[in-house]
């Protein structure tokens, strides 16, 4: 008789459900960086005080820099300086500039933003009113250079505000600040007027500096990149940050721990010149040189074509040069030509040119993209200076400055915005440090090609200024990368 094997059975069946039944496993802890953060506590009013703060470092550095725009026929005519004297100032301004965007950037990446925004305000505005001493033109000479110096370190005040913003609202608040650099030119302009002729160019250079002071004093309200702390391992320090933008802003931050790695190598010249970044590098360097160029050549040929009339022909030799003083010891074949309020009137028209293209240039460059709208800026620029040459009235000549300037002005916003955002955190200050270094060999040359080869061939000097143009705009078209809706990199690895 069989015997029933149901037990092995049962037996065989359990061990197959028991091997069929996943082992529970621990929990991962969820963790998040800093562009989580930043996207999830989203735009409040943390942003909107960051973009009113900031912005205004937009306001002390337009009225350093176009301080020497008003005072120069002022200190021309009580120094007796020749031409080159004078346009020895605005490069020497540039030069210090130029050679301290590089040690800047170079400080920024390795030592925070907020710290070298900070010094180079305390710089600034201690040589600003130093200058209002100056015994003769040698100090105003050094002491303007000074100014130049401390004025590059503003730069940060953008990397700041870029590294605080989401991705969606860089495209839309990082233009805007040109706001402020237009708040600055025509508060400079305006005080020039009332003031010059009343107490001296001393006193304006003292208030001029005034909201420099104002600022040092706000930038106790700002924190340090969240970003810059945690990319340096202090990751306490960019919690702390966030928790607060969070707070301010009525929003909450993202579950779980703050992560991010803790990258040694930063602020290096070679990152720049790497393989990844090689192509883009030049290119930027190129359109920065190329466009600070046209956007200071449009602000001196102004004053040449509105003040000699280049263009129709009917300039008098004899009214270019004045002699000052009385005897013939004393007298110097220098321009001394004193500001009408005609002359600061038509200064303030061309200055307001700089925002009116505002509106199109941000819808470009968030719908159409960083790289497309430089180029079509940059064309229109190009196309512009040609047409200077065409003999018009004073209000169609006063018509195409103003659309020059406009167009040079939206270059600018947007290649501060496109080098801001392709460089990662390790190397972004230094990037837009060297970026400005070489934008203000620019702003040396062209003095040189509107004040001097003007003078010798209008058509020359604009075909030059054209050309350049073109090369920026076919150069800002090839861009390898596009930055539009893109995260900002932590590192070179994190490049797509």
């Amino acid at each position: 008789m069989a015997t029933k094997r149901a037990e092995p059975v049962t037996i065989i069946s359990l061990r197959k459900l028991s091997l069929d039944t996943p082992e529970p496993q621990p929990k991962e802890p969820k963790t998040f960086t800093v562009e989580d953060a930043v996207e999830t506590i989203g735009f409040g009013r943390f942003h909107i005080a960051l973009f009113l703060i900031m912005g205004s470092t937009g306001v002390a550095e337009a009225m350093e820099i176009m301080l020497i725009a008003v005072v120069s026929p002022v200190i021309r005519c009580e120094w007796h300086l020749e031409n080159w004297q004078v346009a020895l100032v605005t490069t020497m301004v540039f030069f210090g500039y130029m050679i301290f965007s590089v040690l800047f950037g170079l400080l920024a990446d390795r030592y925070g933003r907020w710290k070298i925004l900070f010094m180079s305000f305390l710089w600034g505005a201690y040589f600003s009113l130093l200058t209002s001493f100056s015994p003769s033109y040698i100090w105003f000479v050094f002491l303007r250079t000074m100014v130049g110096c401390g004025v590059s370190g503003h730069a940060q005040g953008l990397i700041i505000k870029t590294e605080f913003l989401p991705t969606k609202y860089r495209g839309y608040m990082l233009p805007l600040s040109q706001v402020f650099w237009l708040a600055g030119s025509l508060l400079i302009i305006g005080l020039a007027s009332v003031v010059i002729p009343t107490i001296g160019w001393r006193w304006l250079i003292r208030i001029a500096s005034i909201p420099g002071i104002i600022l040092i004093l706000a930038f106790k309200f700002i924190p340090e990149s969240a970003r810059f702390n945690v990319s340096t391992g202090n990751t306490e320090a960019a919690l702390a940050t966030l928790e607060r933008i969070a707070k301010m802003n009525r929003s909450v931050m993202p579950e779980g721990r703050l992560v991010e790695p803790v990258l040694k190598k930063r602020g290096r010249f070679a990152d720049l010149l790497d393989a990844k970044y090689l192509r883009t590098t030049l290119q930027i360097w190129v359109i920065w040189l190329g466009i600070s160029f046209a956007y200071y050549g449009v602000i001196l040929a102004s004053a040449e074509l509105l003040e000699r009339d280049l263009v129709c022909g009917s300039r008098s030799e004899s009214e270019t040069v004045v002699t000052v003083g009385v005897s013939e010891e004393s007298q110097s074949p220098c321009h001394c030509h004193m500001f009408t309020p005609s002359d600061y009137q038509t200064m303030i028209i061309s200055t307001i040119g700089e925002i009116a293209l505002n509106p199109l240039n941000i819808l470009g460059i968030n719908f159409l993209g960083r790289r497309l709208s430089l180029s079509i800026t940059m064309g229109c620029t190009a196309v512009f200076f040609l047409l200077l040459n065409i003999c018009t009235s004073s209000a169609g000549l006063i018509g195409f400055l103003f659309m020059l300037r406009a167009l040079v002005a939206a270059n600018f916003n947007t290649i501060y915005i496109y080098t801001a955002e392709v460089y990662p955190t390790t190397m972004r200050a230094l990037g837009m440090g060297i970026s400005g270094s070489l934008c203000r060999i620019g702003a040396m040359v062209a003095p040189f090609i509107s004040q001097v080869l003007m003078s010798a061939s209008l058509l020359g000097a604009l075909c030059l200024f054209s050309s350049v143009c073109v090369i920026c705009a076919i150069s800002a078209f090839t861009l390898p990368i596009e930055t539009k809706g893109r995260a900002l990199q932590v590192s070179a690895a994190g490049v797509s």
